[in-house]
């Protein structure tokens, strides 16, 4: 996707080798015309899917995830990192370690909103190790609902969450690869290639 990686491009920054900053349109700021675009994007890929919800993590997730279900006009459903007082009864819970923390959450939805017969689009901002992905899927296959794919808004292909996912015959669609991040420069993968 073109706008992403000229966005990533122009404003994300990257703080590491491994983390990569984009606040100000993805994870704080959000970029709503560019988050409409990546939605339709995923909708788009996944439209012969029958998908009946979407599912992501809060909340970076959200905005993406949001777009999406509403192209694909079906219910999102976001998994929760924090205990609420509202959601207490039949959980679907997995734990999921996040990288960019480096804390470990138990992720939960509730149970009374996928079941069986749904067909879950699952959407990410970022894949890095595949915990949160691996996380959702598990969620989403605790309530016995299929995993269509998962959509990935920026994936680090220089680590092994996506090989991973993939050689486990998870469909993963990524919209920006990032093959490298070095000195404030991000390097995108283009077709097997380095850009």
């Amino acid at each position: 996707m073109e706008n992403l990686m000229n966005k990533i491009s122009q404003e994300g920054l990257a703080l590491s080798d491994a983390v990569l900053k984009v606040d100000s349109f993805l994870n704080h700021q959000v970029d709503p015309v560019l988050m409409k675009e990546i939605g339709e994007t995923f909708a788009s890929k996944f439209q012969r899917d029958s998908i009946t919800k979407v599912v992501t993590l809060e909340s970076s997730g959200i905005a993406p995830a949001v777009f999406a279900a509403l192209t694909l006009n079906v219910p999102l459903i976001f998994a929760r990192k924090r205990k609420s007082l509202t959601l207490q009864e039949d959980l679907l819970t997995a734990d999921v370690y996040s990288f960019t923390k480096e804390e470990t959450n138990t992720i939960t939805i509730s149970s009374k909103f996928l079941n069986e017969e749904d067909h879950v689009l699952v959407i990410d901002d970022f894949l890095a190790n595949g915990q949160a992905a691996e996380g959702l899927i598990k969620v989403v296959s605790k309530s016995g609902a299929s995993v269509a794919g998962i959509g990935i808004v920026i994936e680090k292909a220089f680590q092994n969450g996506g090989k991973r996912l993939r050689s486990k015959g998870i469909r993963v669609e990524s919209l920006a690869k990032i093959a490298k991040l070095e000195a404030g420069k991000v390097t995108f993968v283009n077709e097997g290639s380095f850009v």
